[in-house]
């Protein structure tokens, strides 16, 4: 014996994707772009620090033999005066010993230091010294000649950034976030058009073509579409006309059965072949009723007030004699085909008659505001997990809704057939004492 196998899990990947594939494309096209960014900026900013560093050697190796020379030149009145019109960004000079430190931990300091040495061609004897490290500083000690402590204080930082940079970078991001999401959405708009096309395509109904509109494998997946729609819909009109003609002409030779049957003498058997053609008759009947409604020509729809239409409805039930009533409930108008409607009320209000001798109707506004009418009854009910079954062609339930009752299984099939033309649905349920509520669920009031 084959078993199902089981439904494959989702990969590790798969659970932390989002679900829909405009989210997964946008996630991935974002990720991408946001790296590409971070790359370009991390990029940016190495090259200016190299740039930086550059910079501060060339100055180093331009301005201290300069300034150094200037010092050893002016007496240390004047020196004072002159140190601060030398100081620079990145270092400055000061007439002092170096503070205490550490030995230089990095290679860029101990370039530094032996690029100050070389400029002022070892003439000096250099102590330099780590400071801080956070920030980095540290301090190159030399003696002048006439004694005095030069200190040259090294400060390495990067060229400040302009106040507008950080905005622009922000507005760069969010045009990449934008440009990700209006191709997202170009892309996945005419498949999710195509996706409630294919939920919306009613065999049962005259197939209205998808638009062919979008990329050309979208455009080559609509016309696949319509093709479908239209193979089904010419499969599904075939075996309703050939239906149709097998009730049809089968009317002819019942009407000869019984013709003849009454005329035999009366006896047990004859009536129990009337009882059988008349059961043969009627499912005849329903059948050709089913495969008209599959058709049915609702021509335009016109402006119905629903409570009216029922107090007309009620009302021919209760000249032939026959116990429905009408409840209180709301008040509602909508544009809908009353011919067709009354057709759908017809039959769910003949079912409650036939199975519970009685029927009540009641028109209200569920909470979207869409026009429910409801046949309600006292009869046996249905149990809860065949209430959808019901609903399908030639589906009887045993024994309280037998054979014996008159019924052929297509009442609600037609009921929830026209319905379904009208735009609405036919929905089943239980009711608290005992009973079934039929609802005719139709589009929202006026």
């Amino acid at each position: 014996m084959n078993t199902p196998s089981p439904s494959p899990l989702p990969s590790r990947a798969g659970r932390w994707l989002p679900r829909t594939l405009g989210a997964r494309v946008l996630l991935i096209l974002a990720t991408g772009l946001l790296l590409a960014h971070a790359l370009s900026f991390a990029l940016l900013f190495y090259e200016r620090a190299a740039a930086t560093r550059s910079m501060m050697l060339t100055s180093l190796e331009q301005d201290i033999p300069l300034s150094v020379a200037l010092l050893e030149r002016l007496s240390p009145a004047e020196r004072a005066r002159w140190v601060p019109r030398l100081e620079r960004r990145t270092y400055r000079y000061l007439l002092r010993p170096a503070q205490p430190g550490t030995p230089l931990a990095n290679d860029r300091a101990r370039q530094v230091t032996a690029a100050i040495d070389d400029v002022l061609m070892h003439r000096y004897a250099l102590r330099p010294r780590a400071v801080s490290s956070s920030p980095e500083r540290y301090e190159v000690e030399l003696t002048l000649a006439d004694g005095q402590p030069l200190t040259i204080e090294v400060t390495p930082s990067l060229m400040p950034i302009a106040r507008w940079l950080p905005w622009v970078l922000a507005a760069q991001v969010l045009l990449l976030l934008g440009c990700a999401w209006i191709a997202v959405r170009l892309a996945t708009r005419p498949l999710a058009r195509l996706a409630a096309a294919a939920e919306g395509m009613d065999p049962a109904g005259p197939p209205e073509p998808v638009s062919q509109e979008g990329p050309a494998e979208v455009a080559k997946a609509a016309r696949a579409l319509n093709v479908l729609q239209s193979r089904v819909a010419a499969h599904v009109s075939e075996r309703t006309q050939i239906l149709a003609a097998i009730s049809h002409d089968l009317q002819t030779p019942i009407t000869r059965m019984r013709l003849r049957l009454e005329a035999m003498d009366e006896s047990p058997s004859q009536i129990r072949l009337l009882e059988d053609v008349d059961q043969i008759s009627q499912l005849v009947r329903e059948g050709v009723n089913y495969a008209r409604g599959a058709n049915v020509a609702t021509g335009p729809a016109v402006r119905l007030d629903v409570g009216a239409f029922l107090d007309s409805l009620v009302g021919d039930y209760q000249d032939m004699g026959k116990p429905v009533q009408r409840l209180e409930g709301d008040s509602a108008s909508l544009k809908t085909h009353p011919q067709v409607l009354r057709r759908v009320m017809q039959n769910l209000i003949d079912n409650a008659l036939a199975y519970a001798g009685g029927a009540e109707t009641r028109l209200r506004l569920d909470d979207a505001g869409r026009v429910c009418i409801d046949v309600l009854d006292r009869g046996p009910g249905i149990p809860e997990d065949k209430l959808d079954l019901v609903l399908e062609p030639f589906q009887r339930l045993e024994p309280s809704r037998g054979r014996a009752t008159g019924g052929t299984g297509l009442g609600l099939a037609i009921a929830q057939q026209l319905a379904r033309a009208l735009g609405g649905q036919v929905q089943l349920g239980n009711r608290e004492g005992g009973g079934l509520r039929a609802t005719v669920v139709l589009g929202v009031s006026l």
